[in-house]
């Protein structure tokens, strides 16, 4: 058996973005809530649910991250705690289809009522939120399109930054015409734009969990490539997924031509892995060419 074992992962090297963007999201979500209810805004009232979502969802990244850090002292789990940062983006998911499917609600609840909305706190509101959340986009950014964790709350923090742009335009629409259905037309610009965003983040996530081959990797290409290994006359059983983001792992069974060589083979496909697949966990079965067996597997 041969394995190359990675040093880290992706969540654990970004966990300071999270915490900067937590702090500056979390303070400013009551500042939102409270003018929120004060305006009587729709649009400036799902913002805040917005930023209510990224408290916790933030939150949480942050507790996975040191989740997926932490070693394991009961032995029974061999990959570690690495998913806790998938599950987190999941919750992130969740909390972004909630907040749509309530704005939407709400929206549709107001539709021919009379409703009184003051422009002039969204304004004010929606342009301090816009600038915390392109803060917290900067910091984040960097980390998004290494970790699936930070890319949810990237995400997250997207949503909420179009919510500002869209209190505002609110707010001004508002003041200038006196008609507060575009408070609630907003709103449901805001809540489709969510959902959508919820909708490819979770896909991405149920590709992690569901142990999909990683994007952008070719299990064909793979294959060719370990069976193109001087020494290596065949390769089956091969496996490749995701633990979590900046972690991937395979599974390899490779025949051999001669046993004497098995060393320098395991060698040459763990660097082939890792070079030119990304590939830093690899776990690989070397069989002489005369071995029975595996065909005899039912799944």
């Amino acid at each position: 058996m041969g394995a190359g074992h990675g040093h880290g992962h992706a969540g654990a090297r970004h966990r300071w973005r999270l915490a900067v963007a937590f702090c500056l999201v979390g303070a400013f979500f009551f500042v939102e809530l409270g003018y929120g209810l004060v305006s009587g805004s729709l649009a400036l009232l799902s913002d805040a649910g917005h930023m209510a979502a990224d408290v916790v969802t933030l939150g949480a990244a942050l507790v996975a991250t040191r989740i997926a850090a932490r070693p394991d002292t009961t032995g029974r789990r061999s990959y570690g705690s690495y998913r806790a940062e998938v599950f987190a983006s999941l919750l992130a998911v969740m909390m972004m289809l909630g907040v749509a499917v309530y704005v939407v609600i709400e929206a549709i609840g107001r539709i021919g009522a009379r409703a009184e909305v003051a422009s002039g706190p969204m304004l004010v509101v929606g342009s301090i939120g816009l600038a915390v959340n392109l803060a917290a986009l900067a910091i984040l950014r960097a980390g998004a399109g290494e970790s699936l964790n930070v890319r949810g709350a990237y995400l997250e923090v997207m949503a909420d930054t179009a919510g500002s742009v869209g209190v505002i335009a609110a707010g001004a629409l508002v003041a200038a015409t006196g008609q507060a259905l575009w408070d609630t037309l907003v709103a449901l610009v805001i809540g489709a734009f969510v959902a959508v965003r919820a909708v490819s983040l979770g896909r991405q996530v149920f590709a992690v969990l569901g142990q999909h081959v990683p994007e952008g990797m070719d299990p064909a290409a793979v294959a060719a490539d370990l069976a193109a290994i001087d020494g290596v006359s065949d390769v089956h059983d091969l496996h490749l997924w995701t633990l979590t983001s900046g972690m991937h792992v395979a599974t390899a069974h490779l025949v051999t031509v001669d046993p004497h060589d098995n060393h320098a083979v395991l060698d040459r496909a763990r660097d082939l892995l890792l070079r030119h697949h990304g590939v830093a966990h690899a776990t690989l079965q070397v069989e002489p060419a005369d071995h029975r067996g595996c065909d005899e597997l039912g799944w």
